[in-house]
């Protein structure tokens, strides 16, 4: 799993950046509208939902807009169906990037992204030309407050988990693609403070970057991320924390 971690602990490094977004409402609406897409209206069957509709009071969310979403979701709400995009890409340094974007209007969120590719040394690739340098897997981030790395590889391995990092503030457990809801229940019920669950990819190989393609990469994944109808981005680069630090936010 090493370097799938580097932008998820920078992005945590730098949680007052995500604060700051004027996206994080419309993400959160756009994660809860997905989840119950896949998965139903009913948090209390949807794991999925759970986690997106208390991310999204957690960023002062109203419940309104709450439930606008949900409907929207499952096909009752208004505004047009929500299509899931993958755009495979190179990036600074011959670096792969995965973007999952959720859109209404396809040919604009491509053009969008096609343009924040080229403003930031990044350009698209033909399908299939990147994909194959990720597996899929379920991601399970779980806070280390109050738990052991031993008490919380344990639970992981009773949970029907495959593998387990340990990071600065949080534990990283990985799973099977299809166990990934499966398994964060049961450590929830173990008694695991669960931060989020998802699916993700992760690279089988990485590239070390420094210097000018570092600091290029960074600005690329964060402009990714803050448009509004990117869901998530993956990328196989790697950097000595010595890197990331140097560079200017």
């Amino acid at each position: 799993m090493s370097g799938h971690s580097k932008w998820a602990t920078i992005k945590r490094h730098k949680a007052k950046m995500d604060a700051a977004r004027s996206s994080v409402i419309s993400k959160a609406l756009r994660d809860i509208t997905l989840a119950a897409k896949h998965g139903g209206g009913n948090p209390d069957g949807n794991l999925r939902l759970k986690i997106a509709i208390e991310r999204a009071r957690d960023a002062n969310v109203s419940l309104d807009s709450i439930n606008r979403a949900i409907k929207r979701g499952i096909g009752e709400g208004d505004g047009g169906p929500i299509e899931e995009l993958t755009y495979e890409c190179y990036g600074p340094g011959g670096t792969a990037i995965l973007v999952e974007a959720a859109t209404d209007n396809r040919n604009r969120t491509a053009g969008e992204v096609r343009y924040i590719l080229s403003k930031h040394g990044g350009k698209l690739a033909e399908m299939g030309s990147v994909a194959w340098m990720f597996d899929q897997k379920g991601l399970i981030t779980v806070e280390k407050e109050g738990l052991s790395e031993d008490d919380a590889l344990a639970m992981a391995i009773d949970a029907g988990a495959e593998d387990m990092e340990t990071e600065d503030d949080v534990y990283e457990i990985y799973t099977a693609p299809a166990d990934v809801f499966e398994v964060s229940q049961r450590l929830a019920q173990a008694g695991a403070k669960i931060q989020n669950a998802e699916l993700t990819q992760v690279p089988k190989t990485t590239v070390v970057l420094e210097g000018e393609d570092a600091a290029k990469m960074l600005r690329l994944m964060e402009a990714l991320e803050e448009h509004d109808d990117v869901s998530k981005v993956h990328s196989n680069f790697d950097m000595s924390d010595e890197t990331a630090a140097s560079i200017p936010e």
